[in-house]
């Protein structure tokens, strides 16, 4: 299983904010010509009423089916890490790193949940557990694969069993991090966030961040 991320062509994210650049000092009259045009396209979406692109965008297509965000790590925040216990001996079997999209935090601090649209990107490690001079230490070594969620409070993919209880649920193995293994969230996911249904199946105790 490769380690990291795999060379994969991604959706890339959409940057370009519109903006209206006209009579800019340094700038010819091509780049103006192509400024306001862009500026011209921005406000006709307005117009039809075209959203600007949120959490989602390049994480859930229109059929409800998951894929993991190519640009979590530079765009999310870290939302937290676990150390799942090696079954004998000491150190750690797995490392969970978990990051929550941009503004996902902020809004779980003002209201206690998190809002629909928050995503939710998981990656579990397998661990490497040498002696140093702290002592004996585990690190996240070779990607295993992702988990994704995504909040949906609203139940806007019904017929989809990927999709329930508040959430989009989706694993993802480290080779394919377009293309879910998970084929229904009440028995492929689920059943491990059961002890936090209290907490919209979300263990919050384990992110300090999230504490005022």
């Amino acid at each position: 299983m490769p380690a990291g991320f795999i060379s994969e062509s991604w959706p890339a994210s959409n940057r370009n904010d519109g903006r209206l650049q006209v009579g800019i000092p340094g700038r010819n009259k091509s780049e103006s010509a192509v400024s306001l045009v862009t500026g011209a396209v921005a406000a006709l979406a307005q117009i039809n009423g075209a959203a600007p692109a949120g959490p989602t965008a390049n994480v859930v297509d229109g059929a409800g089916h998951l894929r993991v965000p190519a640009d979590y790590r530079t765009l999310y925040q870290a939302l937290g890490t676990w150390a799942i216990a090696a079954e004998s001996g000491q150190g750690s079997n797995e490392i969970h790193a978990v990051y929550a999209s941009p503004g996902a935090i902020d809004a779980y601090r003002k209201t206690g949940h998190f809002p629909d649209g928050a995503v939710l990107v998981k990656e579990v490690f397998a661990t490497s557990t040498n002696e140093m001079t702290t002592g004996t230490v585990s690190h996240a070594d070779k990607l295993k694969g992702w988990f994704v969620m995504v909040r949906d409070s609203k139940g806007t993919h019904p017929g989809n069993p990927l999709w329930g209880d508040g959430w989009g649920w989706s694993w993802f193995d480290a080779d394919k991090p377009l293309k879910t293994t998970s084929t229904d969230y009440r028995s492929d996911c689920q059943g491990c966030h059961l002890p936090a249904t209290a907490t919209d199946w979300i263990y919050v105790n384990g992110y300090p961040v999230l504490r005022h």
